[in-house]
């Protein structure tokens, strides 16, 4: 037997919309409040060497960076003109401030990427290689030992 349907048929309501925008900005906001970039401003003039075999790094997460150059002219006043290490935004007093730096970086990373930090050394050419071999020595008693010497492409 076959079912008699009427020509209008059931139609569905039309859905509302009024709301969607404001659903659409507080997922806005919430990414935004959420998200998280590291910046850090370069307190040091920092002129990179340049390289022919460079890799890039995968994981950008992984990588903490320490700066050592000279300082630039706004902060000559204060730290002098020899070259000096940045942590973050703030200089070291000595070398050994690093231990405590990569430390508290390695607790504020998830356990299962801890084995995998990163320290990447961003070095002025001009820099005199014994700040850059306290350094080394301060993350190799860290036991930080992936070390990368950040570089520009050579053209």
């Amino acid at each position: 037997m076959a079912k008699f349907r009427k020509a209008g048929g059931k139609k569905l309501p039309a859905i509302g919309t009024s709301s969607l925008p404001d659903i659409i900005f507080m997922l806005l906001f919430f990414f935004m409040a959420t998200a998280s970039k590291k910046e850090v401003t370069s307190r040091i003039m920092c002129d990179l060497p340049t390289a022919t075999e460079l890799t890039k790094l995968e994981k950008k997460s992984l990588v903490q960076y320490i700066y050592i150059g000279i300082p630039r002219q706004n902060e000559q006043k204060n730290h002098g003109v020899s070259s000096r290490i940045q942590l973050d935004d703030a200089f070291a007093k000595s070398s050994s401030e690093i231990g405590v730096y990569i430390s508290q970086k390695r607790e504020a990373m998830p356990e299962k990427d801890r084995d995998k930090m990163i320290v990447a050394l961003k070095v002025d050419k001009e820099t005199k290689m014994g700040i850059v071999t306290d350094v080394k020595q301060e993350l190799r008693n860290a036991r930080a030992l992936k070390i990368n010497y950040t570089a520009n492409q050579r053209k």
